[in-house]
């Protein structure tokens, strides 16, 4: 009596697209972490880079060795602009990323939902057919007696 869930084919497509959901989230993760830390790596070296032109100041320095500390440190602050937009694009990523694994589990939450109902339906069907078994053979055999005591 029990039929398959006929929308089972489609709780497997949403099951894998909240997996696969999940595995690009990872790596988008990855993605973001790895991006934040190169930018922390060039604003450090930055900081390191500055510390050494102050310290050279102090020592004396001339215009040539200034001139390059200043357009090296020129072009580190370029990287980390740089760096910095790729880090939000990355963020932004991961945050589409949720917004997508949300609405992948939502989706296999509501099919999950409509194969307990089609269970418990299924169970209701079973329990009933067989009541009204027991009530036919009890039937018949409440009859069979009644048959045998009129005769």
């Amino acid at each position: 009596m029990s039929k398959t869930f006929s929308l089972q084919p489609l709780q497997k497509l949403a099951q894998q697209k909240t997996e696969d959901a999940t595995q690009r989230l990872g790596k988008l993760s990855q993605q973001q972490q790895s991006a934040q830390s190169q930018l922390e790596a060039l604003q450090q070296y930055r900081r390191d880079y500055q510390t050494r032109l102050q310290q050279a100041m102090q020592e004396g320095i001339g215009q040539t060795e200034l001139s390059n500390f200043h357009d090296f440190i020129r072009r580190l602050d370029q990287a980390i602009t740089q760096q910095q937009a790729v880090m939000d694009q990355a963020q932004r990523s991961v945050q589409l990323g949720r917004g997508i694994l949300t609405e992948a589990q939502r989706k296999m939450k509501t099919f999950d939902a409509l194969e307990q109902r089609y269970l418990e339906n299924q169970q209701r069907l079973v329990v009933k057919a067989e009541q009204k078994a027991q009530d036919e053979f009890a039937s018949r055999q409440a009859a069979r007696h009644l048959v045998n005591e009129t005769a």
